[in-house]
């Protein structure tokens, strides 16, 4: 493949067996980061082995048991990824899961690859997750830091969830973390994966660009059930059309032993920052506010 379908999987061009979206690191080209997203139908199960991957179970819609060493996480889930935060279950590597679920649902299982362990499976709780608020105007977006430095231990997993409301821009200033540089910026392989509110009908756009050094070029109309991979480069604006609520799932992780996320803007837009100031955020934000409380 080349030029954007190397990098933009419409929905159903990475579906593998029991996964509407399959991202390993062999097939995406990289090391490290990777994700599938699982449908069950009621009273179905799966069994999943994490290899040399840590693996994050974070339901999109439903509730879940996941069940791995002899402990059983009941995942209350969410109805949809509008509605609220979730609660979440981590599974380092080498471990043996079972994800069942009794009404059915539709669950992402983001991971990474790492030669270290020995953290223990666990339950992360709804009301840890920290729901930000970032940006303001046009700008504006909420962001679901569900396991990030500061957030939730993991050995080289980063997770996090973004949600723009119809019209606004997100992932701006375009910003990348493709070069190791101690303290300013990390080496970090990127996965998008896209929801879209407004059924088929709902669209927006994501854009991807690099260096005369490290080329890369997309821009991809992107619809619910779409993925896109972001192995180097400047990436930004995530686009939501007006009428149409923008959700992604962010996956990252890189071979750096420091665990950390650190970004820089590109210097062309990186002003746009200064503007947020004299500007309120969008009133529409946060999503599914009761519920997150």
């Amino acid at each position: 493949m080349s030029g954007t379908s190397k990098y933009h999987l419409p929905k159903g061009t990475s579906a593998d067996g029991s996964y509407d979206v399959l991202v390993t690191p062999e097939s995406a080209g990289w090391g490290y980061s990777g994700l599938r997203i699982l449908t069950l139908k009621p009273g179905e199960a799966h069994a999943l082995s994490t290899g040399d991957c840590e693996f994050l179970v974070l339901p999109l819609a439903g509730s879940c048991t996941v069940t791995t060493d002899g402990k059983a996480f009941e995942l209350a889930g969410r109805t949809g990824v509008f509605a609220s935060a979730t609660d979440f279950a981590y599974l380092p590597r080498e471990s043996e899961a079972l994800i069942s679920s009794a009404h059915g649902g539709r669950f992402a299982l983001p991971s990474a690859r790492t030669e270290r362990g020995g953290l223990p499976a666990r339950y992360g709780r709804k009301k840890d997750v920290p729901v930000e608020l970032r940006g303001a105007g046009a700008c504006s977006r909420q962001v679901n830091n569900y396991c990030l430095p500061g957030t939730f231990e993991a050995e080289q997993l980063l997770v996090c969830e973004v949600l723009t409301p119809g019209g606004n821009w997100s992932s701006y200033p375009p910003h990348k973390h493709d070069t190791a540089r101690p303290g300013e910026e990390s080496e970090l392989e990127e996965i998008y994966y896209f929801e879209v509110a407004g059924g088929e009908d709902g669209f927006g756009y994501q854009r991807v660009y690099g260096t005369p050094e490290r080329p890369i070029d997309v821009l991809a109309e992107i619809r619910s059930g779409d993925t896109v991979l972001i192995p180097h480069g400047w990436h930004g604006p995530s686009i939501a059309a007006p009428g149409y609520d923008l959700y992604y799932l962010n996956v990252m992780a890189g071979p750096g032993q420091e665990r950390a996320w650190l970004i820089c803007d590109d210097p062309a837009h990186g002003w746009v920052r200064t503007t947020w100031d004299a500007q309120d955020i969008d009133d529409r934000l946060p999503f599914g506010a009761e519920e997150n409380d």
